[in-house]
């Protein structure tokens, strides 16, 4: 049975770094920051061609040591965030060659391998990138049982096709009409593999169509590069907040022998140099303008975007359907820095509104919205304490608008929905209406309680408590009554609900979806 050894090795480094080589003037024409570096093919190119020349002069015995050679190559040279990424995937296939032959299934336990490393490295994994496609072909060959040739030749057909999905999984690609360009050089590297272990072409095979090239007059940001010696990995996630704290695109990479790269792209040069100090010792500091092309428009002129940061996955799910940008965080959990930073810099258009569906994910807007990273943009937080303000903010949202004028409307219609919740009490507690027992079903309107009825918090319970929540709220009015369930709701809640408020108020149009949330059993909007 065939094997990759070391002849293969030097084969698949010097073909991956003719098929870059080839490719880096049409990856180099896309460029949709952040999704990609500006120049990602040069960067592949740069990090590829080191990792090759640092296996050719290791002189290695065997297939382990050549990878490890080509590995550590790649992650001392990585420049850019893809070419860390790209240095990441060496890193895994070397660290299974250590273990194994590389044959058939070792090859797919090996790319496996580099997904892991590659996720692990990177922060904020972001949808429709390298990692995405990595993982698609990780994910396709999990326990092949074929030949070397033909797991190989699987991974680089899934690449190939993964690819091409990548501007469905990420607004800003499809909008530029581009594909992810670190994904792209990733196909490359998996063509010149499964050339080498067939004995065919080494010529790239699949070809790039989609070009869109942005230009603007001067930097915005830094990418700063080093690498870091000396350091704890126990450190490493603190690392990793801290930087994410000053930008995004942040990676730490490992070699496997205790070096680390370090990437993120920022405005603070200093401050990202005195994190690795703090840990280690910084060497081959590496600072680059970073170019950030104007922000694609979306059609028809409007060069705008609505985005959303809520918790809940079901209620993600549900603006996501609407065309919405939406950054999902678990409950009780605040988004990081780079994560709201990610959401905004995705989205197409100089203009942003974002609606975060809680007080805590309104001040993580505000403050990335005020971040060095977010100069490029206009940022509008439209503030809401809850889901149901989010929907009424969408709900009146018109892209044929004038900017200030929706705004204004989307603004207008989060202050005036009334919101009400139910939640089960966890403890005891003494409220403006009575003292709450364990197990109680509290109503609130506006965030004061308003309601305790004692437990168990039934579906009969439950309903009453709602009616009752809703009457008070619709007592100043209301024509449109919006209900988030949560996952402790039961099934037939929302059903028994609109029964019941069918006949107290006829006029009312009620609306019910799943909100997916923890820490309430109902949300209620009144508009």
């Amino acid at each position: 049975m065939r094997v990759l050894d070391v002849a293969a090795v030097s084969a698949w480094s010097a073909a991956c770094v003719h098929s870059l080589s080839v490719l880096r003037p049409s990856i180099d024409g896309i460029n949709v920051y952040p999704v990609a570096d500006s120049d990602t093919g040069s960067n592949l190119l740069f990090t590829m061609t080191a990792a090759r020349d640092a296996l050719a002069s290791a002189e290695p015995e065997d297939t382990a040591e050549a990878l490890s050679a080509f590995a550590k190559g790649a992650v001392a040279a990585a420049k850019g965030n893809s070419g860390v990424i790209m240095s990441q995937v060496v890193r895994g296939i070397a660290e299974t060659a250590a273990g194994r032959e590389l044959d058939g299934p070792g090859l797919a336990a090996a790319l496996e391998c580099a997904d892991r490393a590659a996720t692990g490295a990177v922060s904020r994994p972001v949808a429709g990138t390298i990692l995405t496609v990595l993982h698609t072909v990780a994910a396709a060959v999990r326990d092949a049982t074929g030949s070397l040739e033909e797991v190989a030749a699987t991974a680089a057909r899934v690449a190939a096709e993964a690819l091409e999905e990548t501007p469905k999984q990420l607004p800003v690609l499809a909008v530029a009409g581009v594909v992810d360009a670190g994904a792209r050089g990733l196909v490359a590297v998996l063509d010149a593999l499964s050339g080498v272990i067939s004995g065919g072409v080494t010529e790239p095979e699949h070809p790039l169509e989609a070009h869109h090239h942005h230009t603007i007059e001067a930097p915005t940001a830094w990418e700063v590069m080093y690498l870091l010696d000396g350091v704890d990995e126990k450190s490493l996630p603190a690392l990793r907040k801290t930087l994410s704290g000053l930008g995004d695109s942040v990676t730490v990479a490992g070699d496997g022998a205790g070096g680390f790269a370090v990437h993120v792209h920022c405005a603070d040069i200093g401050a990202a140099l005195e994190a690795g100090i703090a840990l280690g010792r910084p060497r081959k500091v590496r600072v680059e303008p970073l170019i950030t092309p104007t922000p694609v428009e979306v059609g028809a002129g409007i060069d705008r975007s609505v985005v959303a940061v809520v918790h809940g996955g079901p209620l993600a799910e549900l603006l996501r359907a609407e065309g919405v940008a939406v950054l999902s965080v678990p409950q009780g959990g605040s988004p990081t820095v780079e994560e709201m930073l990610g959401l905004i810099n995705e989205a197409a258009g100089h203009h942003v509104t974002v609606l975060p569906g809680g007080r805590r994910l309104t001040a993580a807007a505000d403050a990335a919205a005020g971040h060095a990273m977010a100069a490029d943009r206009d940022v509008v937080v439209i503030p809401c304490v809850s889901p149901v303000q989010v929907l009424a903010a969408l709900a009146v949202h018109d892209p044929g608008r004038r900017t200030n004028d929706d705004v204004v409307a989307m603004a207008e219609a989060a202050a005036a929905t009334r919101r009400g919740e139910l939640r089960i009490a966890q403890e005891e507690s003494l409220t403006w209406v009575g003292r709450a027992q364990a197990g109680d079903v509290v109503g609130l309107v506006d965030g004061e309680v308003v309601l305790i009825e004692p437990a168990p918090a039934s579906e009969t319970n439950l309903v009453a408590a709602a009616v009752s929540v809703l009457n008070r709220m619709l007592a100043l009015g209301g024509e449109l009554v919006t209900v988030l369930t949560g996952v402790d709701a039961p099934v037939r809640l929302p059903g028994e609900l609109a029964d019941q408020l069918r006949l107290e108020h006829p006029e009312i149009e009620l609306t019910s979806y799943a909100g997916g949330q923890s820490d309430a059993v109902l949300l209620m909007g009144v508009e």
